[in-house]
């Protein structure tokens, strides 16, 4: 079995935005970075979000032959759109460049064949591989004789996750990658890569291997592989890659649902019970940052539900429910956490900011009510109160008039009586 404690986890975040989209993100940082503010207990402080721009992939290249090209500025030479290292020979093919996405900016070319197509890695498989990294310019920032990872889960950078699962075993291979699928607009500390930096990829495959049976390990190594992959989560929710911390967060969540078949202490279903609440919450607040409302709202649900008093959760749940414009109940979930932490600062500043908000959009309601019904005119007035005055009229006159009936007949019964 693959040891998975070795996963690659590099890089800190430095605080700076980027433009890149959420791939630009895909990055590795170190492992041991410190526990986000997320799960742990000093506040609820979010971070800033990034914006992310989606990038339109560039045209494919001409690959095809044609006519020799005109001479250029620093001499003569001759282009017919194919690399010029490559001929029609079929052993030089192995040496092609391949694009691997299919806009020019993560390149993968073998150096020495493997064992065959049959012995590539398939994806969720734990792989060992020999990596030394370089600037452009040939710095090398970082080299692993034996680097493990599990394929496929994001625990490294993206132009190792694509590219690795395209190798043959015991192949050496060259890649080029922009800063893309590497480190992004952030670069990283450890290894030191700057901002915006592509990068040189000297891999070869060691070791490919199935990863371990979730139902076959014990207690403490599913909480330990899913406090990995949870980490790997916060690293990136630091970064601002909030789809990629949400992916990391999932995985790690269901290495705590998994089943078991062996035997576990009522403590250790307390700490498996633990690590899955951290991972709801952190997904939570990655699915707010993405404007996942819904889905934010049912993950906050899922962690009161096995702890009803949980703070984060109430207050997220409180975030989401105000987001969607239920400022009562947003303010209820809101008092309700405040009871149980009063000296919470956050929570606070957030109550006040609904309340005011509340009140605001009450009188509003009320605003646009009586525009709504509108406001009677004079006119209108004066007609009813014509109106009522002729029926006062018509009232007094008819009982005068019954009265006056009323006398004569009284008059003519006493005169007949007479």
């Amino acid at each position: 079995m693959a040891d998975k404690g070795n996963v690659l986890v590099r890089g800190e975040a430095d605080g700076q935005s980027t433009s890149d989209s959420t791939a630009d993100g895909a990055v590795a940082l170190k492992s041991e970075m410190k526990g986000s503010p997320m799960d742990s207990g000093e506040d609820f402080d979010m971070l800033d979000s990034v914006d992310d721009e989606d990038e339109d992939p560039p045209p494919l290249e001409d690959a095809g032959g044609g006519e020799k090209e005109m001479k250029r500025e620093e001499g003569a030479r001759e282009a017919d759109g194919k690399s010029s290292d490559v001929t029609d020979d079929s052993p030089a093919r192995a040496e092609e460049w391949l694009d691997v996405l299919g806009n020019g900016h993560l390149k993968k070319k073998v150096l020495e064949a493997g064992n065959g197509p049959d012995s590539k890695p398939q994806k969720g498989q734990n792989v060992k591989i020999f990596l030394k990294m370089s600037l452009s310019d040939g710095t090398v920032v970082e080299e692993e004789p034996c680097l493990s990872f599990t394929l496929g889960d994001g625990d490294v950078i993206q132009a190792l996750d694509l590219t690795v699962l395209l190798m043959e075993m015991n192949e050496k291979a060259i890649v080029h990658t922009d800063a893309k699928y590497a480190y992004g607009g952030l670069g990283s500390t450890a290894p030191a890569v700057p901002p915006t930096s592509p990068l040189i990829l000297e891999l070869q495959l060691l070791e490919a291997t199935d990863a371990p049976d979730l139902e076959l390990l014990s207690p403490q190594d599913k909480i330990r592989l899913a406090g990995q992959k949870r980490e790997r989560g916060n690293t990136y929710y630091q970064r601002g890659d909030y789809t990629f911390a949400v992916n990391s967060y999932g995985i790690a969540l269901q290495i705590t649902e998994s089943s078991s078949k062996v035997d576990v202490s009522p403590q250790e279903e307390e700490e498996l019970l633990d690590m899955k609440v951290k991972c709801l919450n952190n997904i939570a607040a990655a699915q707010l940052k993405l404007d996942h409302y819904d889905a934010a709202l049912r993950s906050c649900v899922s962690v009161l539900v096995h702890q009803p008093d949980n703070i984060k959760a109430l207050f997220r749940k409180g975030k989401v429910l105000a987001l969607q414009g239920e400022y009562a109940e947003a303010i209820k979930i809101l008092k309700r956490a405040l009871k149980l932490e009063p000296s919470n600062k956050t929570i606070h500043a957030e109550l006040s900011k609904l309340v005011k908000k509340h009140s605001e959009q009450r009188d509003m309601e009320q605003a646009m009510y009586k525009k709504m019904l509108g406001n009677p005119s004079s006119s209108t007035l004066q007609k009813h109160k014509a109106k009522s005055s002729w029926s006062f009229s018509w009232k007094w006159l008819f009982g005068a008039t019954a009265v006056a009936i009323g006398g004569v007949a009284l008059s003519v019964v006493i005169a007949a009586r007479n």
